[in-house]
C-alpha cells in the first residue's frame, strides 16, 4: 500500500473521529443536554469501530499519534512513515475543527479535553496520571487485538470501539478521556484553549509506550506456560 493512500486514510479516519465526538459534545451543549455524556462516549466509540472496519485495511487506521508511537515501539511500525502518519492524524482533527468552528462557533470550546476544576483548581498531575493509564489500557487491547488475537478486521473494529467508549465513559467528566494528541489538538488549536494541554501530548504517548512491555510480557507467558 502506497504511503500516500495510507496518510489520505489516517486523515480521514481522524476527522470522523474528531467530527462526530467532539461534535457530539458541541451539540450536546447547543440542544440542552440532549445528548449526554453515556451519548457522547458511544459517539466515539462508535466512530472509532467506524474507521478501524473501513479504513484498518489501508492504512491500519491508527487515527492517533500515540497509537501509532506504540505500533513503532512494538516492532510494528516503520520509522520512515512515522512523520507522515502523525501529520495526517493533526490533519484530519484540525480540518474536523476547523469545519465545525465555521459552522457552529466556539461552543463547548470546541469539545477541548481540560483537566476537571474542583474549588477552582484544575486536577492537572491526577488527570495526567488518568490518561495515561487509559492510554495504557487502550494500546494494550489494540496489540493484544491487533496482532496476537488474529481477528478479523471487524473484531478488531468493535474490540478497539467499545474500549474507547468504556474509558470515554468513566474518565470522560475528569480528564477528557482523549487518549489522543491529535484529537486534543484539533479543538485547542479551534477553540485558542490550551490550558494543561501539555497533559494531552505527554500522557497518550507514556501510556501507549508504557503498552508495549506489558503486551510483551504476556507474549512472553503465553510462550512459556506454567508447568501443571
Amino acid at each position: 500500500m502506497r504511503i500516500a493512500e495510507q496518510c489520505v486514510a489516517e486523515i480521514t479516519g481522524t476527522f470522523l473521529l474528531v467530527f462526530a465526538g467532539t461534535g457530539a459534545m458541541m451539540f450536546n451543549e447547543l440542544s440542552g443536554g440532549a445528548i449526554t455524556h453515556p451519548g457522547i462516549a458511544a459517539t466515539f466509540g462508535l466512530a472509532v469501530m467506524l474507521a478501524v472496519f473501513t479504513l484498518g485495511r489501508i492504512s491500519g487506521a491508527h487515527i492517533n499519534p500515540a497509537v501509532t508511537l506504540g505500533f513503532w515501539a512494538a516492532g510494528h511500525f516503520e520509522t520512515k512513515r512515522m512523520a507522515p502518519y502523525i501529520a495526517s492524524q493533526c490533519a484530519g482533527a484540525i480540518l474536523a475543527s476547523g469545519l465545525l468552528l465555521g459552522l457552529f462557533g466556539n461552543q463547548a470550546d470546541m469539545g477541548a479535553t481540560l483537566p476537571i476544576a474542583i474549588d477552582g483548581q484544575r486536577l492537572v498531575y491526577p488527570c495526567l496520571a488518568l490518561e495515561t493509564l487509559c492510554t495504557f489500557i487502550l494500546m494494550f487491547v489494540i496489540l493484544r487485538a491487533a496482532v496476537d488475537g488474529g481477528e478479523k478486521n471487524f473484531t478488531v473494529a468493535v474490540v478497539v470501539g467499545g474500549t474507547v467508549a468504556m474509558l470515554s465513559l468513566f474518565a470522560g467528566p475528569i480528564s477528557g478521556a482523549s487518549m489522543n494528541p491529535a484529537r486534543s489538538l484539533g479543538p485547542a488549536l479551534a477553540s485558542g484553549n490550551f490550558t494543561s494541554f501539555w497533559i494531552y501530548l505527554l500522557g497518550p504517548s507514556l501510556g501507549a509506550l508504557l503498552a508495549v512491555p506489558a503486551w510483551r510480557a504476556t507474549r512472553l507467558a503465553k510462550r512459556n506456560p506454567e508447568p501443571r
